[in-house]
């Protein structure tokens, strides 16, 4: 499957100042496959090791202390010669920084070495960042990628033109019915692939079922079992949490009395690996907007659609008929497209209960609301209360309609939310 950060990898590879190249992301978002994939087609040769409880590759990065022992120990270590600017080096499953440590030294010189590092534990990445190292991040695929995958690259064109041009897409409808499959199956390859092969929809249950698992043993991660046991608690309660009216995250629907402090660690542990994105209100905007927010008041969004599909337990008629449960659908895709950009996640609540679902603050410092429209709310006017009260110049609505703008705000059709990128 063609991936955006396949690109990313290729400048990487030209770069005069290149270093290491620490590859990070959840469980199953393509890292390996990607990275694998990559050295097949651009380098002669690749030396894949993973490092999962590999005593050796310990022992090597613990012991030497140059680049070139290094490189003759990992030779031996695969059984084939590596070859300066021909061998793509990856180095899979890290969570030690002594394995960081070691490769560090090919980043504090220029180095002939092509190595890509990949790790799942975003937490830990404190203990490994350092001016010796490169950083990409990895998402799921965006419905840009998925298109891609199932053989739409036409579609991506038109949807790309239109959201650039503020005009009518031609093949609106077909766009549509592309993304509602999207928001179930979301954008994991293995589960997208399955898609594309026509698996049941029980097959593909089973497969988010399985990385759904994957989340929870990362969870064995954590110090004590009483907070183990509470981020698998939120992470269980985060569907129900979305499918309230009001979706502010509640501490008492965990359990009678809960407080905030009892779920500081679980919920710590669950946005710094990513598995779950934190959403701020705000009820002022003065940039910068991280000022602003209420750290008690958050809602929580999980960081694959499909997933939370599955959560659910939701079918594809109920997906069609209920607007409520698309709008929540549609909020959480917005959500993970923000999150994709960089961007803190934000959203506005004044004591009128007005609400703009995302408020971002852009690197040159312009702030955008995006109102996602819920067809069971027949006149949504908070998006123009808010624009008005701060004097905000333009604003975002995410529809079900085509394309069009009015009075300064967008309207931009939910399967062109991939689009936001080159707004934000």
């Amino acid at each position: 499957m063609e991936r955006k950060i396949y690109q990313d990898l290729q400048k990487w590879k030209r770069d005069q100042n290149r270093k290491p190249l620490l590859l990070y992301g959840n469980k199953q978002v393509g890292k390996t496959y990607t990275a694998i994939e990559f050295g097949e087609k651009e380098y002669k040769t690749v030396a894949y090791i993973n490092s999962n409880n590999n005593t050796t590759l310990d022992s090597i990065m613990q012991k030497e202390r140059t680049t070139d022992r290094i490189i003759a120990r990992l030779s031996l270590l695969i059984g084939e010669t590596i070859l300066k600017n021909d061998t793509l080096i990856i180095i899979d499953n890290i969570v030690e920084e002594e394995i960081i440590k070691g490769f560090k030294k090919f980043g504090k010189e220029s180095s002939e070495y092509h190595i890509i590092l990949i790790t799942s534990n975003r937490e830990k990445l404190p203990l490994f960042k350092g001016e010796e190292l490169q950083y990409r991040y990895m998402f799921a695929m965006d419905f840009e990628e998925y298109l891609r995958a199932v053989g739409n690259t036409e579609l991506i064109e038109f949807i790309k033109s239109s959201y650039r041009n503020n005009k009518p897409m031609p093949f609106h409808n077909i766009a549509l019915d592309h993304y509602e499959t999207y928001l179930m199956t979301g954008g994991l390859p293995e589960v997208v692939q399955a898609s594309i092969n026509n698996q049941s929809d029980l097959k593909i249950k089973m497969i988010q079922e399985k990385v759904l698992d994957c989340y929870k043993k990362a969870l064995l991660g954590i110090d004590t079992l009483i907070d183990i046991q509470r981020s698998e608690d939120v992470l269980n309660i985060l569907p129900y949490q979305l499918l309230k009216s009001n979706r502010k995250f509640q501490y008492g629907l965990m359990r009678t009395g809960g407080r905030s402090k009892d779920y500081e660690k679980a919920l710590s542990f669950l946005s710094a690996n990513g598995i779950a994105y934190k959403c701020y209100k705000i009820s002022e905007v003065k940039p910068p907007l991280s000022h602003c927010k209420d750290s008690e008041s958050f809602k929580l969004y999980l960081n694959d659609t499909g997933i939370l599909f599955m959560m659910m337990h939701l079918s594809k008629i109920r997906l069609l008929t209920d607007e409520n449960i698309k709008y929540i659908l549609y909020e959480n895709n917005i959500a993970t497209t923000i999150t994709s950009c960089g961007y803190n996640l934000y959203y506005y609540q004044s004591e009128g209960k007005a609400e703009v679902p995302f408020v971002v603050q852009t690197r040159a410092g312009k702030i955008i609301p995006i109102e996602v429209v819920n067809k069971n709310i027949s006149k949504a006017k908070s998006l123009s209360l808010f624009m008005s009260k701060f004097n905000i110049s333009e604003g975002i609505r995410i529809t079900e309609d085509n394309f069009s703008i009015k009075r300064n705000v967008r309207y931009v059709p939910v399967y062109a939310t991939f689009c936001l990128k080159e707004s934000l």
